[in-house]
């Protein structure tokens, strides 16, 4: 790793690449996130009814993907409201029908005990990046905490966030781009591309991409899916719903059944690429160690 690399992420050492530490895998029921395995995380920005959840569940995962996303809790809502513990329910059941872990956001510290108790991976959103005393209660429950970088947040910010969590004693921490904000408005945000590849590059942690939340526009999310695999990422997340037209929450940028089918598809392709690459490079090295002590 170049030493400028050092220099400007010091603050947080933990989360870089070493000798002793090049890649983290981290579990989640029989999968594995970071260990070589393109995993596509999916379902509704809401959970609204079990209908709706368990359509999407068994959908997505007949499709390819291996984590059912899905918001139990509103801002400011109870957390014994539908929103809340009734859509922890459903997502339970939704995992126990289908095979698919879970991940689902926490919003405060006084929730993640019962969060904890029904998802799989807690989701900590972007304008959470820095509440602190949030971070620390995710990273103590003992639950893989998928961390969504903060919209105006910097590398190196959204990184200090990582080291609070592995610092937390939680070594299984998930990063995610999920856009940021500038001055362009014609999309949701602004996808950073680079900042997959440097982290890939940088740090041990495994990285995913949220197109739906980077494009705020359907029609745009497969494009972004295919850049992020191009990119590096160990996977993403996206919003997928039976009738976008009628969702409770970011309908906009949810793809319908036929359109997911239809980007996982697409991106087999780009996937055997990668794939291909690297066999490629493995076996370079191969040669060239061979080489080197003959």
């Amino acid at each position: 790793m170049r030493e400028k690399w050092l220099e400007r992420f010091s603050e947080s050492l933990d989360c870089l690449k070493s000798a002793r530490r090049q890649q983290t895998i981290v579990p989640v029921l029989d999968l594995e996130i970071g260990g070589g395995e393109f995993v596509t995380m999916a379902g509704p920005c809401s959970v609204e009814t079990e209908f709706q959840l368990m359509a999407t569940a068994n959908h997505v995962r007949r499709a390819g993907a291996r984590i059912l996303r899905g918001g139990a809790f509103k801002p400011r809502s109870s957390p014994y409201a539908f929103q809340g513990l009734e859509g922890l329910k459903m997502l339970a059941r939704a995992r126990q029908e289908s095979g698919l872990a879970i991940v689902t956001e926490v919003m405060s510290e006084e929730d993640i005990p019962m969060v904890a108790e029904y998802a799989d991976i807690l989701q900590i959103g972007t304008r959470n990046m820095e509440n602190y005393t949030l971070l620390e209660a995710a990273a103590k429950s003992g639950r893989p905490v998928l961390l969504k970088r903060g919209m105006v947040a910097t590398i190196a910010e959204w990184l200090r966030s990582a080291q609070l969590i592995l610092d937390s004693g939680n070594p299984n921490v998930i990063l995610c781009e999920r856009g940021i904000r500038t001055f362009e408005t014609a999309m949701r945000n602004t996808f950073d591309a680079s900042a997959i590849a440097l982290l890939k590059q940088v740090s041990h942690l495994p990285v995913i991409a949220d197109p739906s939340h980077a494009a705020g526009h359907s029609d745009m999310v497969p494009a972004l899916a295919r850049i992020a695999v191009a990119a590096g990422a160990d996977g993403i997340i996206v919003e997928v719903h039976p009738n976008p037209a009628k969702a409770w929450s970011d309908g906009e940028q949810s793809l319908d059944f036929a359109a997911f089918d239809e980007m996982m598809t697409d991106l087999e392709p780009y996937l055997a690429m990668r794939n291909s690459g690297g066999a490629s490079r493995r076996k370079t090295a191969q040669v060239r160690s061979l080489v080197a002590v003959g």
